[in-house]
């Protein structure tokens, strides 16, 4: 999970639909447009990218509309894979996860990919949002409670295996070449919010830092 920049205005159609008797829509075409490009076509929790089954999901749940404030409300909507939205919707995450338009998770969470599990913790015990959000970020990568979810995990934590692995590759590279820019390039790509999985990457090399203090200024 990273830092998001939501983009203003909201979307027209919001408005519009809210005032619909028959109930309205929050995912017509032009919020579909705007939150895919804020969110670069990333799933907010696991930072899946170029997703083929993106949901419009609600931070704070509107429980089939008895919180219609929630609904059409354009900070409440996000960006998220099928897989992420259905773990998150149980109770215990209903009134807490850390809202990345507004709180840069990677100063409250470190994200580790650690042989075959996911590790997110939060930085502080204090943090009470940093701390679910750490739990859900485990749970969409660990949990296996049905043949399903094992299957959406494992798909998940090969696409992170093989995105962590290209950066390995890279950050190799530059140490046999620690002069080229084609490779500084490579790695300033990987870096960047909008790269998949980029917190997993980012958090790896601040915590390799002195062995790449040069990248440092590719994760300010």
């Amino acid at each position: 999970m990273v830092k998001i920049e939501r983009s203003f205005p909201a979307p027209v159609s919001l408005e519009s639909e809210s005032r619909n008797p028959s109930g309205g829509s929050y995912s017509k075409a032009d919020v579909i447009r705007q939150l895919k490009e804020d969110f670069h076509n990333k799933c907010y929790i696991c930072e899946l990218a170029d997703l083929q089954d993106p949901e419009v999901e609600h931070l704070l749940p509107h429980k089939n509309r008895a919180y219609p404030e929630r609904v059409f409300a354009w900070n409440n909507l996000f960006w998220a894979c099928g897989h992420c939205n259905k773990v998150k919707n149980q109770q215990k995450y209903e009134e807490g996860i850390l809202d990345c338009c507004n709180r840069d998770p990677e100063e409250a969470i470190s994200f580790r990919l650690q042989e075959n599990e996911v590790i997110a913790k939060a930085k502080s015990s204090k943090d009470s949002e940093a701390v679910l959000t750490a739990m859900l970020v485990e749970e969409v990568f660990n949990l296996r409670n049905t043949a399903m979810r094992d299957y959406k995990r494992d798909f998940r934590f090969r696409k992170l295996n093989e995105e962590m692995n290209i950066l390995y590759d890279n950050l190799e590279e530059m140490k046999k070449k620690p002069e080229s820019r084609v490779i500084m390039r490579k790695l300033k790509a990987l870096l960047r919010r909008e790269s998949a999985f980029a917190a997993f990457k980012r958090n790896y090399v601040r915590e390799n830092s002195k062995q790449f203090p040069q990248l440092l200024n590719y994760i300010a």
